[in-house]
């Protein structure tokens, strides 16, 4: 994590200690997390429902109001409701390819043999619901909404996983968004051309010339945000009067936006830039400043960090207010539930979707010898199957194109009860795991499959700074900067890590951030000169704990303090006797794609999120517990 945002990591934390009120501490945390737009979709459902039972009217007249955009005659008129399923949603699938697209750039996937099996998993848990709806509807008029059976809710799904999130490991999530994603482009596509009519030609031919414009642009590294977008509403507006739901736009834009970690380079960069403006305060260096901020990270991180709350607490739970009113009535569940479009969805969905998931996951497996397998164990494979039962978004969407009158609102109740459903059957899978002995449900969770190594240099025994046992089970690498105040945070954590465990130890590479912290190189310097009498975790222990300020005479009396041989110690300050080792690190850092301090790696796994107490020791237990079970 970047020294920068380390600040605001810190600063969430330090607010506890009496800066800002815990409860509105807790509240920005719940709102950080999937599990709170989990929640406001919830609401936004129960809201809708309650809305349309009590008067259905005006429920109906508000999402017909008819909404135009553009100039006089050349304008575009959609009722409220269609604004949001086809506009706003769109942005919604963005912010999928988005995060699709970082898993395929920086995360598990980068491996492409790895997506092989969750992309046929994702297949299975949408042939296997359509057979069992064709089943239940085969002959009838009603079997044209087939589709409906086969789509899994990514925010919801989401969600969901992270209610139950800390009985599953975090890779199903991974597996689960390969899934989901396949899941969105196959549903898109069927909807573009199963359910979509009166296609024109000409738009639609022109919205494919845009998305070669795009990839043209792109491979040309040109950056423009404005350029992107005001292409990509254009493209939505060729694709809307092609007659195909142009939410696709989104989703095919959002996975072809780069994902890749900040450069060390470009940081220093942008920290040059930053202190150029504080000198002088200028309108100019302003904006370059700004630019040069903006371009140290990844589009598809900035575009994530702009609309992914957009999506989560407005748009999707705006779709929900949109599409889940239903007015129910006994007759309705009466014959809803006799009726085979609801449990045609209904049994598709909940046992369909597992049982594709599962199946096809198993049955690649088999055929490949072992050499594809799950990335977690099959208990979470089961629990990622009861999750992709989950359907909402697409299938109301689907189902809005391909039933009217009755059978739409039969269609609904079979959603709404499937997800509901669905999600009871996430909570048992979870429930019924959780009872596992230790060594069976780690298995059961984790699998065997070898985790991506993250680390490009492995710890070397005889060179690297360690603290704790040579055969510790887990070992946390951190990258670190005896100047960062972050670190200095962080020490008391590793501590008690340490503390009392047998199973842990620590190892310091140096990654001093000269362009923000000015004494960085002599401090670790330093700390080499120590270490060459023996005496590195002393000085270490000492220089983060004592950062506001630095001479060479204070390093001396505090290496005289510590008992060392004082002459050697100025004479390898002198000579910068440690600087090529200290530069053996910092090339190592860049190699891992280490970019600011502290960054911790966990048995060779980059820790991604917070360092504080609970995620670094829930990262050793997760550790620990794959070591235990030997994957």
């Amino acid at each position: 994590m970047s020294d920068s945002k380390g600040s605001s990591e810190s600063a969430a934390s330090g607010s506890e200690t009496g800066r800002t009120p815990w409860s509105t501490v807790h509240l920005r945390r719940f709102l950080r997390t999937e599990t709170g737009s989990a929640a406001v979709l919830v609401a936004a459902t129960l809201i809708a429902l309650i809305w349309a039972n009590v008067d259905f009217h005006s429920y109906e007249r508000v999402w017909s109001t008819e909404l135009y955009a553009g100039i006089a005659d050349e304008r575009i008129s959609l009722d409220l409701h269609h604004w949001v399923n086809s506009g706003l949603m769109a942005l919604f699938f963005f912010v999928v390819g988005l995060e699709a697209r970082r898993e395929f750039d920086m995360g598990d996937l980068r491996e492409r043999r790895r997506v092989a099996l969750p992309v046929v998993a994702g297949l299975g848990s949408m042939l296997v619901p359509v057979a069992i709806y064709l089943a239940f509807n085969a002959g009838r008029g009603s079997a044209q909404g087939w589709g409906t059976a086969m789509s899994t809710d990514t925010a919801f799904a989401l969600g969901m996983l992270a209610l139950v999130g800390p009985r599953f490991p975090r890779r199903l999530r991974t597996f689960m968004l390969t899934v989901t994603v396949v899941d969105d482009v196959v549903a898109l596509a069927v909807i573009a051309l199963v359910y979509s009519e009166h296609i024109a030609l000409v738009p639609l031919l022109t919205a494919c010339g845009l998305l070669a414009l795009v990839l043209t642009l792109r491979y040309a590294n040109v950056t423009s945000g404005f350029v992107y977008a005001l292409l990509g509403s254009v493209m939505w507006v060729a694709m809307l009067e092609s007659g195909v739901d142009p939410i696709v736009t989104g989703l095919v834009l959002g996975l072809l936006t780069y994902a890749y970690p900040a450069s060390r380079g470009d940081l220093e960069r942008a920290s040059g830039l930053f202190r150029l403006f504080r000198e002088q305060p200028t309108g100019e260096l302003a904006r370059t400043a700004r630019v040069g901020l903006v371009a140290a990270i990844s589009p598809n991180d900035r575009l994530q960090n702009l609309f992914h709350p957009w999506t989560s607490y407005v748009i999707v739970p705006l779709f929900a207010l949109a599409n889940t009113g239903v007015q129910i009535t006994g007759e309705l569940l009466a014959r809803s539930f006799a009726s085979p479009v609801t449990l045609g969805i209904l049994t598709g969905v909940v046992l369909g979707k597992p049982a594709g998931v599962l199946g096809f996951s198993w049955l690649m497996t088999r055929l490949s010898g072992g050499r594809l397998r799950p990335s977690v164990g099959w208990a979470a494979v089961a629990g990622g199957g009861t999750l992709a039962g989950i359907g909402f978004t697409v299938a109301l969407l689907i189902a809005e194109l391909a039933f009217e009158g009755e059978e739409l609102n039969e269609a609904k109740v079979g959603v709404l009860s499937a997800a509901l459903a669905a999600c009871l059957l996430t909570l048992a899978v979870s429930r019924a795991t959780a009872l596992l002995p230790h060594r069976l449900k780690g298995r059961a969770l984790l699998g065997t499959s070898a985790p991506l190594t993250d680390l490009t240099t492995g710890v070397d025994d005889e060179r690297d700074h360690i603290r704790g046992p040579s055969d510790a089970t887990v070992t946390l690498v951190e990258y670190g900067d005896h100047e960062c105040p972050y670190c200095a945070g962080a020490e008391p954590v590793i501590r008690a890590l340490l503390g009392g465990r047998d199973d842990v130890r620590h190892v310091w590479r140096h990654l001093p951030l000269t362009d923000v912290h000015p004494n960085a190189q002599l401090r670790a310097e330093a700390a080499e000169a120590a270490g060459a009498q023996g005496a590195f975790w002393e000085m270490h222990d000492w220089l983060l704990a004592n950062q506001e300020e630095t001479s060479v005479a204070m390093l001396i009396r505090q290496a005289k303090v510590l008992g060392l041989d004082t002459d050697r110690f100025r004479e390898d300050l002198r000579s910068r006797a440690g600087a090529d080792r200290i530069a053996e690190d910092i090339e190592s850092a860049d190699e891992s794609g280490v970019s600011g301090t502290p960054t911790f790696f966990v048995n060779g796994r980059r820790h991604h999120g917070p360092y504080d107490s609970a995620s670094l020791h829930a990262a050793v237990r997760a550790a620990r517990l794959r070591a235990d079970i030997g994957g």
